[in-house]
């Protein structure tokens, strides 16, 4: 995947999401103050980036299909409930059984029959292979898509425009695909890193083994962000432009959430709050001069654990 496919994503979403703004503040570290701009694409349609992937994805495949399926346990189900209704198409999510409510409830929300099946996203996964074949049904996948990484990076191409410089850009990994279009947008111009719980480091685990391994991380990491495996593309362009990933407790992604909504009235998922986490925890310590750039990437979390 190049620069030239984000572009192409950027065009043939034009209209259908929304350009998420900056906001330039400082942030508290182990070392005192640090100035930070957070991408605010919490704000996004569905709360979630992952509504720009499914709209791309949608979008590049024309009017040949009505139906559309998808394995998921949170956000992508949610964009992808969104983007069909959105263009007329029916969507079916497959969900784990340990699915968060507030986000099923999202997806019926927006039209989406909603299945639940198996303990794992693997599980659900492999059922949403079958049904949509016997359906003739078109699949999606959060992550594992060439066009849905293109739709992810436009976040890179706005950044390009919002912020000054060619700071480093600060992002959640789950499946990838947030970092690696990202990454495909602005190449070595920029350094793009990801930020991971250390229950569940698939960016790390994939770049130690040189290839996509599953890991098994602890409940707190395996909600927030749901992948235990991250995509061939997503390591095929972190190779390509040296995407480096850090790690974080989940102490510490709890703190940078909690943070948000204190301090700014932000309100994020523990995803959302991975990056931060690393600015605040001290995984990252900024170069003197330096204005870091943290994508707060989701907003699906229930009101009540704040």
């Amino acid at each position: 995947m190049e620069r030239s496919d984000v572009r192409s994503a950027r065009r043939r979403m034009a209209g259908q999401v929304r350009k998420t703004p900056v906001f330039h503040t400082s942030v508290a570290s182990p070392s005192g103050p640090v100035p930070v701009t957070m991408k605010l694409e919490h704000l996004q349609h569905g709360g979630t980036f992952k509504v720009r992937g499914i709209f791309n994805a949608l979008l590049e495949s024309g009017e040949g299909t009505d139906q559309v399926v998808i394995a998921s346990g949170g956000n992508a189900g949610i964009a992808a409930a969104l983007v069909a209704a959105r263009l007329g198409k029916s969507c079916t999510v497959v969900v784990p059984e340990t699915a968060p409510h507030t986000k099923v409830a999202a997806m019926w929300s927006h039209g989406a029959e909603v299945l639940w099946y198996g303990a794992t996203y693997a599980e659900a996964l492999r059922h949403a292979v079958e049904f949509a074949a016997e359906r003739g049904a078109l699949r999606l996948h959060g992550h594992d898509m060439a066009a849905v990484v293109a739709g992810a990076g436009v976040v890179g191409l706005e950044l390009e425009e919002q912020v000054r410089g060619r700071p480093s850009v600060l992002a959640a990994v789950g499946g990838g695909g947030l970092v690696a279009g990202m990454a495909a947008a602005l190449g070595r111009r920029q350094q793009v890193i990801g930020v991971e719980p250390e229950g569940s480091p698939t960016l790390q685990a994939a770049l130690d083994a040189n290839r996509p391994v599953d890991v098994r991380g602890p409940r707190l990491a395996t909600d927030s962000l749901g992948a235990t495996r991250i995509s061939d593309i997503a390591l095929d362009i972190a190779r390509r432009y040296g995407v480096r990933s850090l790690l974080v407790t989940d102490d510490a992604i709890v703190a940078a959430r909690e943070y948000l909504w204190r301090e700014f009235r932000i309100l994020v998922e523990l995803s959302g709050a991975a990056a931060l986490a690393a600015i605040q925890s001290g995984a990252y310590v900024p170069e003197p001069d330096e204005r870091p750039v943290v994508v707060l990437c989701g907003a699906n979390t229930d009101v009540a654990v704040l």
